[in-house]
């Protein structure tokens, strides 16, 4: 039986009550979601190789820094990082267009940075007075059109958030009077007016969840809000509380928080960037990013140890997609369009791999045999148990493939196909039916 929130059910502002909350269907069988960095830093869009261009601002208080160098290098000493956001213009953002990306790479849910450390709103927020996309640079609710654009694709929108702000001063002044008077209501206020369907907040690891009144704020949202049933959220709402509590847990370029491992009951998501950076960083290269290979594997790897990938994007501060990004996801989604019924709506199986050629996924209908590279003339498997009727089939293949029990293994005929002839590339799916 699938899990699913209850509706009658009502959660208490405790972490045994909240973490009580099943995960609604939609994000487990989803698997494939793209992550969004984009705001005021992707006006100046640099950071050292293997550093993240939307801590800029940040990373300008160090005078000794590589950041703080280039910045007054190419825009002066004198030029502040609030001074960019007129610059942050998004003039040529076509969110339809966008959204038929995200369509094309088979995606089935977005998160957009709402808004990051630095504290600017992609929406009119009466909490961030001429530091949001309403008042300043675009004039646009960059949130709303895009989430308008994704819905009309089918896609589900969701929302990053930055619980903290690094140089907000009632922040730094009065953690209390920020949360009470600032944060929570923002929260409420893009919760209510947007009604996303995921909620990844970020920047907790400063205070311990009871600082953020981050239980009193989820109590709220499973049980007052308009997106009660359907809203997932992520593991980041305190010091203490990352692969401990909230929703699913969160890993970063593999790092996982709290320096656990992900646990194989609980579900989890990926997030990284094609690059080294999550925000545009116009340092990195060709070699800096993901090659198709790679983000197709990331994909398989993921989803048959039981997470979901979020594979994120940095537009530019006029608001394209740089075409390098592009073309990976619609790499992912040309795969996709293949091999999807091994990828969404399945779990992970008794094993999730055989060596370093053959990853596992699972539905009620079929085992599949995810094989990272082209097997050669045939595939022997040792963890599926074959019986009489067990029939295989090679995804984007139109002929049924000979199999065999070989010293107990399951050996598959692989069809003699040149690359031009083979259904994909990087990752072939051999679907198995009527196995142990």
């Amino acid at each position: 039986m699938k899990a699913r929130p209850n509706a009658r059910s009502r959660y208490e502002p405790i972490w045994e009550s909240l973490d009580s909350r099943p995960c609604p269907d939609w994000y487990d069988e989803a698997k494939f979601g793209i992550f969004i960095h984009w705001g005021v830093y992707s006006v100046p869009a640099w950071a050292p190789k293997g550093a993240y261009s939307e801590w800029y601002w940040w990373a300008m208080q160090d005078e000794q820094g590589e950041t703080w160098r280039f910045h007054a290098d190419k825009y002066g000493a004198f030029l502040k990082y609030q001074d960019f956001a007129p610059m942050f213009r998004a003039e040529l953002f076509d969110p339809d267009q966008w959204a038929d990306v995200f369509a094309r790479s088979g995606a089935r849910y977005i998160a957009l940075t709402s808004k990051h450390h630095d504290g600017f709103c992609l929406w009119f927020s009466a909490h961030a007075w001429n530091w949001n996309s309403v008042d300043i640079g675009p004039h646009r609710d960059l949130l709303g059109d895009l989430a308008q654009a994704v819905r009309a694709r089918g896609i589900r929108m969701g929302l990053y958030y930055s619980l903290y702000e690094w140089f907000n001063p009632v922040y730094r002044s009065d953690l209390s009077r920020y949360v009470s008077e600032h944060m929570v209501p923002q929260l409420k206020d893009v919760i209510e007016r947007y009604q996303p369907s995921l909620l990844f907040t970020d920047g907790e690891w400063d205070h311990p969840s009871e600082a953020w009144r981050s239980t009193e704020f989820l109590a709220w949202l499973f049980n007052e809000s308009s997106v009660r049933d359907e809203i997932v959220v992520n593991d980041r709402w305190g010091k203490e509380t990352r692969s401990e509590h909230g929703g699913y847990y969160t890993s970063d370029y593999g790092e996982v928080g709290g320096g656990k491992q992900l646990a194989a009951h609980h579900k989890w998501e990926e997030n990284r960037g094609i690059g080294a950076s999550f925000g545009y960083n116009r340092h990195e290269a060709a070699e800096d990013y993901l090659t198709e290979r790679d983000a197709i594997h990331l994909l398989v790897n993921t989803v048959s140890r039981g997470g979901n990938l979020l594979l994120d994007i940095g537009p530019t501060a006029d608001g394209r997609i740089p075409v390098i990004q592009q073309e990976r996801l619609l790499q992912v989604g040309e795969w996709l369009a293949v091999n999807g019924e091994a990828i969404y709506a399945t779990r992970p199986w008794r094993v999730d791999a055989e060596g370093d050629l053959v990853r596992y996924t699972a539905n009620d209908d079929a085992l599949y045999a995810i094989c990272l590279r082209w097997p050669g003339a045939e595939l022997a498997l040792a963890a599926p148990k074959a019986t009489g009727g067990t029939c295989a089939a090679l995804l984007g293949h139109d002929k049924p493939l000979r199999c065999r029990i070989d010293d107990g293994r399951l050996c598959i005929e692989v069809p003699q196909l040149s690359p031009d002839d083979a259904p994909c590339r990087h990752a072939y799916v051999f679907k198995l039916t009527d196995v142990k």
